[in-house]
This record gives structure tokens, sequence and C-alpha cells, in this order.
């Protein structure tokens, strides 16, 4: 760490903003480990203090308990932090949502996925920022792209690429029937432009367009929009959000390079490309995770079978990070096999 802040301190070192906030992110990604880390190391040296005082006084035999539950909860949380040890586990990503069968149910439900991710990296002191968004003219979106920029965003996002299957009334059927929707989620590591990533710029097609808006509001008259089709792997992005066609271009480069760089990943790592690759399946039976408003509230995880009873608890955020969690688990259990 100290050679990194030493770095950081270098007259120049901003000159590559980019660059830099990968740096950033380094640190903030090693301190989030080592500081738990010395922090244990002192409380447990403190534990001892406080046992060899409970032998004295009984009373403090509560403090004890509630000091020995901290700690393992602190070593559970480093002990799945240590299981984040892929190439670019700790960098930022940059997640997709994409609406699939169920028409405007999937719209909406797109909308709410968007909404949930955002609030679970709120909770956990991630930074946010919307890359691309298309609104559906009647509700929800048909897609968006948000980056999700902090210390191993990535290797703990990761595990939710695949469809998500939603189960409600629908609140856009008049007669109540119940609805069955899907929304896609792909992850792709966010890297810097100092990690090489070998694209020929011949072997992509760039395409300009009007951004659209819901209703026609804030649409921008020019060809501002700019989608990226790479041949080679039939890989496309699109960006519409920034009113300047410079600014999309440059985005939509840089969610390129990152979806490119998730291919490379699964296909050094071909063990665990059938888990990732649920992308590629709509419909039944494909969903990595189900979530249920109706008869019941549950949300449960085809893959782990981690199950929460509270659906809006996951849908703000508060229990998505348990799914996480035991993706991570089932991920290592699956490898060590």
């Amino acid at each position: 760490m100290a050679a990194i802040e030493k770095r950081m301190s270098e007259p120049g070192f901003w000159d590559d903003s980019e660059a830099a906030q990968a740096v950033v992110v380094e640190l903030k990604s090693l301190k989030s480990v080592i500081g738990p880390i010395n922090s244990s190391n002192k409380s447990a040296a403190g534990l001892d203090e406080l046992l060899e005082m409970m032998a004295e006084e009984p009373e403090l035999e509560a403090d004890v308990i509630a000091e020995v539950e901290r700690l393992e909860a602190v070593l559970d949380d480093l002990e799945l932090r240590s299981l984040l040890n892929g190439p670019n586990d700790s960098a930022s990503c940059i997640l997709s949502i994409n609406a699939r069968d169920g028409g405007t149910d999937a719209n909406d439900w797109a909308d709410m996925m968007l909404r949930m991710y955002s609030a679970w990296a709120v909770k956990n002191d991630y930074s946010i920022e919307l890359l691309d968004r298309q609104d559906n003219e009647q509700a929800g979106i048909n897609h968006a792209a948000i980056a999700i920029r902090g210390p191993l965003a990535y290797g703990y996002l990761k595990g939710e690429e695949g469809m998500h299957r939603l189960v409600r009334i629908s609140p856009f059927n008049s007669e109540g029937k119940r609805q069955t929707s899907f929304a896609a989620v792909s992850v792709a590591p966010e890297i810097d432009s100092s990690v090489e990533v070998e694209i020929e710029e011949k072997d992509v097609d760039e395409d300009t367009y009007r951004a659209s808006g819901a209703g026609g509001q804030h649409v921008n008259k020019t060809d501002s929009a700019v989608r990226l089709t790479h041949r080679p792997t039939g890989v496309v992005v699109q960006c519409q959000n920034q009113r300047s066609q410079h600014q999309n271009r440059a985005t939509a480069w840089k969610m390129l390079r990152a979806k490119l760089a998730r291919i490379e990943e699964e296909r050094r790592e071909q063990e665990e490309q059938s888990k990732y690759a649920s992308k590629a399946r709509t419909g039944f039976g494909s969903q990595i995770r189900n979530y249920f408003l109706h008869p019941d509230q549950r949300v449960k995880d085809a893959r782990t079978g981690h199950l929460v009873g509270n659906f809006h608890s996951v849908l703000d955020g508060s229990e998505l990070q348990s799914f996480l969690d035991a993706f991570l688990q089932f991920r290592a259990a699956e490898n060590a096999r």
C-alpha cells in the first residue's frame, strides 16, 4: 500500500485520469482487506485481556460473547473476500440489464432490477454511473447499463449474470392474471486503458443514430447515440446517455473492451464457463434466480438453493448480499471437487 500511495503523490499521476482511477480502486481494495485484518488482530489481543478480566468479573460475560460474535462476523467476511481471487475480481464492473420475455411486465421487471442493483451499490459505498438507458414507451426499460465502481464490485456481481425470473399478478393486466417475465443480466469488468485487450478496429462496425427517450422527452435531435458491433464475437454495445457523440463513442468503446475482457476470462477459465453461460438462453428453465410475489413472497436461487422469504428486502438491496455470498461459497465448493 505504501508503494501505491507514494505513486499517487508523484507529479503527473492524475494526467491519465482513467489509469489513476484504477490505481485508486486498487488501493481501496487492499485497504478493504488489510484494514479489517489489522483491526481483528488488535481486537483479538483485547479479547484476551477481556477474558482475564471476566475471571474476576463474571458480569463481563455478555461483553465477551458480543465481541466474539463480532470477530466471527469479520472473519467470515474476510473468508468470503478470499474467494474473490479471479484475474479481474478486484475491478469495478459494467452491469447491463435487458428486458426479455414477458411484454410490458418484463420492461417493468428490468427497471426494478436496475433499482435493486443501484440500491445494493449505494448500501455498500460503491459509486454508480448510468452509461446507457433505453426507456420503454409504456413502462420500465428495454435496456440499461451502469458502471458500479469500487473494490471487488466485479468479483461480487459477476455471479449475477444470467436470466432472472419474476412471477406476480401483473399490474398491466386488467383481468389480474398471474404473469411470468424475464430480464437478462450481464456483468463485465471495467478495465482501464493500461490493460491490453486486443481489438482490431477493422473488426468493429460503428452505427450512429438519434438517442431516444420515453415519451419523446430529452431526445437529442442529432445522431449522438453510438452502437458498436464486434463481428468476430457478435458482441454489441451501445451508448446514448451523453449528449455528445464523442462521449458516447468513448463510453461504448470502454463497454466493448469490458465485454471482450469478460469473454477472455471465460476462455481462460473454461471450467466456470458453463456457470455463466445462462445469458445465452431465454425463457423457462434457464433462470438463475426466481422472484415470487404470487402466490407467496420469496426469492430463491436456482443454483445454490439459497432462499429469502422477503421479496422486498431483496429488491431494496438489503438482502441481495446474501445471494452473492451464497454463490461465492457454491462456486468455491464446485471448483474444489
